[in-house]
């Protein structure tokens, strides 16, 4: 009998590991390798075309940090993903709350505040070009507010917002879903008890649901942290990295870098460093969310 199992557990470990091959090979094929060959060529002044390029070691890494443009780019990209987290937080977690407090129409209102995420982030970066090209500079006309007289994507000092409100508008439709999940997971009866006590809605909202809804919290911010780290559609499609340079993020930049102006090992080294920035603050967010989760 003893012999049976054994050989029963050594045949279901045999079939776990096959299982687990596809998508192993899938993976380091598909991620893996091209990682390493990319740190490679990093290594390198490869064009991205010739068949002969030189091998320049941390040449690259070290021109990086010394380089205005770049540097510009990584003050802008970070700027823009403090917000971007910012705001999706407040807008999704704010309508989930709403959406979790048993309005009428609640499934209208949720099905509405999802429609954004159908939608190609192209197609909303061309939407909302129109719509600050000809609606906006109209109504500042009317309202006579001289800072929307004319187009903020043309404005340096404004045209990050534009971009910002596309994105956080289409961005927050998922980040809802979720948290309006992570609420229903929050135990009604520890509201009553506080009700009871006379908590206020903020008290029960500090004490109570953010502990619960922090691992879902955890996901958000990873999500719209990488979303904004390497934020390219709505820029190419609003203001391709202008007006003079001030929306011009990392991903922008690498992209120019590639494939216009021929810098391809210069722009595989800008890639890895923000791979790194990606990997690091998501390592250091979770371990911090981890130890104030409640474990049920």
């Amino acid at each position: 009998m003893q012999k049976k199992k054994k050989a029963y557990k050594g045949a279901g470990r045999a079939t776990d590991f096959l299982i687990t091959i596809p998508g192993f090979l899938l993976y380091s094929f598909l991620f893996m390798v091209p990682v390493c060959m990319g740190f490679y060529y990093s290594l390198t002044d490869w064009n991205g075309v010739s068949k002969n390029y030189n091998f320049v070691g941390i040449q690259n890494y070290i021109k990086l940090f010394s380089d205005s443009r770049f540097l510009g780019s990584l003050g802008f990209t970070v700027k823009y993903t403090v917000l971007l987290i910012i705001g999706v937080v407040v807008i999704s977690l704010t309508t989930a709350l709403i959406l979790n407090s048993k309005i009428r129409c609640g499934d209208f209102f949720r099905s509405m505040f999802f429609f954004p995420a159908v939608l190609s982030l192209m197609t909303v970066g061309l939407i909302f070009k129109e719509i600050y090209y000809r609606a906006v500079p109209l109504i500042g006309e009317w309202l006579n507010i001289e800072v929307l007289k004319t187009n903020i994507l043309s404005n340096p000092d404004l045209a990050i917002y534009g971009i910002l409100f596309a994105n956080i508008w289409t961005a927050s439709a998922i980040p809802m879903v979720l948290f309006y999940a992570g609420l229903k997971n929050v135990p009604m009866d520890l509201y009553e008890a506080a009700s009871i006590d006379g908590a206020t809605f903020w008290q029960k909202f500090k004490s109570i649901t953010v502990p619960y809804i922090l691992p879902t919290f955890s996901m958000v911010f990873i999500l719209q942290l990488k979303a904004g780290l390497g934020v390219f559609d709505y820029i190419m499609a609003l203001t391709g990295g202008g007006p003079g340079g001030a929306t011009e993020s990392i991903g922008t930049l690498i992209y120019k870098g590639a494939f216009e102006e021929r810098r391809f090992g210069y722009a595989v080294a800008e890639s890895i460093v923000l791979l790194v920035m990606i990997a690091a603050i998501s390592l250091i967010q979770v371990k911090m969310t981890q130890n104030k989760e409640v474990n049920e």
